[in-house]
């Protein structure tokens, strides 16, 4: 019964998107499992469609070509889901690349856990990173859960995951525009889904590995990152008109830029290679404080694509 397609937004990354779409095309135990291979090309200049043409003939299940010229994750990822009537959906990132029992690890845990969403295990990989950063980054860009899998009692984000869609999907356009920019869209999509008393789950042998791209794998980016993961809390309190929840949430932030920005010092004046991991930890505290619009870091669409245009005219 094929029941699950899986989807993959991408933004002029052909070497990585092709990684990605072999590790899927070696995937074992799921041959009758998979409807499709969707792919969601976010680029104006619809880059993806080459690299689609030559690697069709390899894909041993459809692979479908989908151009989203208006850049933004969320419509990204909606535009994935409009191409496809599957009752299961798993996402992976073009900058992944899954272990080959890495699908039906995925299915195992949804079946056995009955969860509405399930997540699995990423190890970070920083090749490019500077020797005293890359156990920073690799951290930074993996993940890890429980040992077994199992129900957890959070979400994680969408890249390694498994969504069933009458539940965890809701409507045509499930995830939101108000983050095509900024990122965040899954937690929105999670953050209502445990509204809704969704539950969620760890499937410990779903692992893929993340290649963090050179202009990725920086201490800037990782803590701009880290701000914005810091104003997730005050940001889904102040959704919900929970003032109280966002004035916690701020008094946490404060706190935590106080004591983890003077251990930060302390490391930073004897060159600790943990002075990244309390620089992160103040990045997340402060955004707690600051995290009202305006202050939010745009990492996707027009500006991710004016970053690759000026990036290719230097």
């Amino acid at each position: 019964m094929a029941d699950v397609a899986v989807i993959i937004p991408t933004l002029r990354r052909p070497d990585s998107l092709t990684r990605a779409l072999r590790s899927l095309f070696a995937q074992t135990g799921v041959s009758d499992r998979v409807s499709a291979i969707v792919v969601v090309n976010n680029d104006p200049a619809a880059s993806a469609s080459s690299t689609i043409d030559a690697l069709r003939p390899e894909s041993p299940w459809p692979l479908v070509y989908v151009s989203e010229p208006t850049p933004g994750v969320a419509r990204a990822r909606n535009a994935g889901l409009a191409a496809t009537d599957a009752a299961l959906i798993a996402f992976l990132d073009d900058d992944e690349a899954a272990s080959p029992g890495w699908l039906a690890a995925l299915l195992d845990a949804q079946t056995q856990t009955g969860a509405d969403a399930v997540f699995g295990p990423i190890t970070g990989r920083a090749p490019e990173a500077k020797d005293w950063l890359k156990p920073y980054l690799e951290r930074f860009f993996g993940r890890e859960g429980p040992a077994q899998t199992g129900l957890i009692d959070h979400p994680w984000g969408c890249g390694n995951s498994l969504l069933v869609r009458a539940t965890a999907l809701p409507g045509d356009a499930p995830f939101s525009a108000s983050a095509d920019h900024t990122g965040g869209e899954d937690d929105i999509l999670f953050a209502g889904l445990s509204a809704r008393g969704g539950r969620f789950g760890w499937a410990a042998d779903a692992r893929v590995e993340e290649f963090a791209p050179a202009h990725r794998a920086t201490l800037n980016y990782a803590l701009t990152r880290a701000f914005a993961y810091g104003q997730g809390p005050s940001q889904t309190a102040a959704a919900a008109r929970d003032w109280p929840g966002v004035i916690r949430w701020m008094v946490i932030g404060a706190g935590q830029a106080v004591v983890y920005g003077l251990a930060s010092l302390g490391l930073t004046l004897i060159a600790s290679p943990k002075r990244a991991q309390m620089y992160d930890r103040t990045a997340r505290g402060i955004g707690k404080l600051f995290w009202m619009k305006g202050f939010e870091p745009r990492f996707y669409g027009a500006a991710e694509v004016a970053r690759l245009e000026k990036t290719a005219g230097t």
